[in-house]
C-alpha cells in the first residue's frame, strides 16, 4: 500500500460519512412526521456501508451499500382532534428516535473528521519527504 492510497481509503471514508449525516439528518427532520404527500409515514433509514478491499489498482476504502428503511413501528399518540387520527383516536408519527440519530449525528461527525485528519496527517508527511530530498 502506497502513501497515496491513504487519500483514496480516506477520501471514500469521508464521502460515506456525508451521506451518513445527509441521511441522519433527513431523519431529524421528519422526527415528527405524521404522513407524506402519499399518505405514508416517514420511515428511519440507515446507511450500510460495504467495504472495498485492495484491487490490483491499489484501491481500498469503504463505500456505500444501502440506504434502509427501518422496519421499527411509527410512535403512536392519542389525539383524536388530529386529521391523521384513525378511528381509535391514534395519530401514528415517523419511528424516528431523536436521540438515537443524534448519537449515530455524533458518531458520523466524529469519524468524518478523524478521517480529514488522517488525510491532513499523510500530507504532512509526505511534505517531509519532499523537504528531506532538498
Amino acid at each position: 500500500m502506497s502513501m497515496f492510497s491513504i487519500f483514496g481509503v480516506s477520501g471514500s471514508a469521508v464521502s460515506a460519512q456525508s451521506q451518513r449525516l445527509n441521511v441522519v439528518a433527513s431523519n431529524l427532520a421528519n422526527a415528527d412526521a405524521v404522513a407524506g404527500p402519499d399518505g405514508q409515514t416517514y420511515k428511519a433509514r440507515h446507511i450500510l456501508f460495504q467495504t472495498v478491499p485492495m484491487g490490483s489498482d491499489g484501491s481500498a476504502g469503504v463505500k456505500v451499500q444501502n440506504i434502509v428503511e427501518s422496519d421499527a413501528p411509527g410512535r403512536r399518540v392519542h389525539n383524536p382532534t388530529h386529521p391523521s387520527a384513525d378511528a381509535e383516536g391514534y395519530v401514528t408519527h415517523a419511528n424516528v428516535n431523536p436521540v438515537e440519530e443524534m448519537v449515530n449525528m455524533i458518531s458520523a461527525s466524529r469519524s468524518y473528521q478523524n478521517n480529514v485528519e488522517v488525510m491532513n496527517t499523510a500530507k504532512s508527511l509526505l511534505l517531509k519527504t519532499l523537504q528531506m530530498g532538498q
